[in-house]
Order: C-alpha cells, then sequence, then structure tokens
C-alpha cells in the first residue's frame, strides 16, 4: 500500500487528510487539523485520489449531506474501533453523552474516562462524528479540532442553536 496525503480548504480551516492507497481505491486513515504535527515520512501528496472525499466534504459544509460513505483504515485497538463505530450510528444533527455512548457499548460506569480516551483517540475528525459527544451537563467537552470548532460543527449539524453576536 502506498501512504498518501492531500491538503482541503473548509469551514474549520485547512485539512489534512491521509490515506492508504490500493488498487481497489483509497481509504482514509486520518483527517486532521493541518495546523497539527506535519506530514509522516514516506507520505506524497495525491490530490486526485482525495476527490471523492474532498466531495462529499465540501457537501457535508454545504448542508447537502449528512452521513459519510468513505472507506475508512483507521489503525486503533480493538476497543477503540468499537467506540469508532459507536460513533458512526450517532445521527446527524444530534449529540449523545459519553456515559449514553459506554452504555451503549456495554462499558461499566466506572470505565466511561476509557470511552472518551478512545473518542480522543479518533483519526477521523468530522467523518466519524466525535464532535456529537457531549457532557452529561450540556458542556462541550475535548475535541482534537478545539471545543470552538466542536461548537460549529454541532450548530451547522443543527445540535445547537447559533449563537447571537
Amino acid at each position: 500500500m502506498n501512504t498518501i496525503r492531500t491538503h482541503l480548504d473548509s469551514p474549520l480551516g485547512e485539512l489534512l487528510l491521509t490515506g492508504e492507497q490500493s488498487p481497489d481505491g483509497t481509504a482514509l486513515t486520518s483527517l486532521r487539523l493541518a495546523d497539527g504535527p506535519g506530514t509522516g515520512a514516506g507520505e506524497h501528496r495525491d490530490d486526485p485520489a482525495f476527490a471523492e472525499a474532498a466531495r462529499q466534504l465540501s457537501a457535508y459544509f454545504a448542508g447537502r449531506l449528512t452521513r459519510f460513505r468513505l472507506p475508512f483504515a483507521a489503525e486503533g485497538t480493538e476497543f477503540q474501533q468499537r467506540v469508532w463505530r459507536a460513533l458512526d450510528e450517532i445521527p446527524y444533527g444530534t449529540t449523545t453523552t459519553y456515559g449514553a455512548l459506554a452504555e451503549r457499548l456495554g462499558v461499566p460506569r466506572a470505565e466511561v474516562r476509557a470511552v472518551g480516551a478512545a473518542i480522543g483517540a479518533n483519526p477521523l475528525l468530522v467523518v466519524r462524528p466525535c464532535h456529537r459527544v457531549i457532557g452529561a451537563d450540556g458542556s462541550m467537552r475535548g475535541y482534537a479540532g478545539g471545543v470552538e470548532r466542536k461548537v460549529r460543527l454541532l450548530t451547522h449539524e443543527g445540535a445547537l442553536q447559533p449563537m447571537l453576536g
């Protein structure tokens, strides 16, 4: 497999998409804000390979797409993968809490922090909707892109009301 990347402008700022290219296409391994750490060794830029991801992200930010249908190849532990699959099931325009997600996964209350840690390790911002998980008191807990961007995404999806400025 061949590791490739591209940069994409978005309302959140510049995004860095990384993927694994195979004869079957490109599977997304990471989507993060480009203002983070640099690209890995051995990656090369290949914008056309991410055309479908770019199209879906553009449609999402334009309000025309509510569910991403992209191949993912993000690496994580078995537990992380389980949590990430549960994130994929949180409907557009809704939120859930860390505790409710843990309960749905059958994780004991005492281990809710492990669910939070798995969510925090999600390498696929926006397309795997970790931004839809909030504190039990409605607070906007951590988000790798920053809490302000989390609020912007939830407002965009209609889960939060726009703030009056």
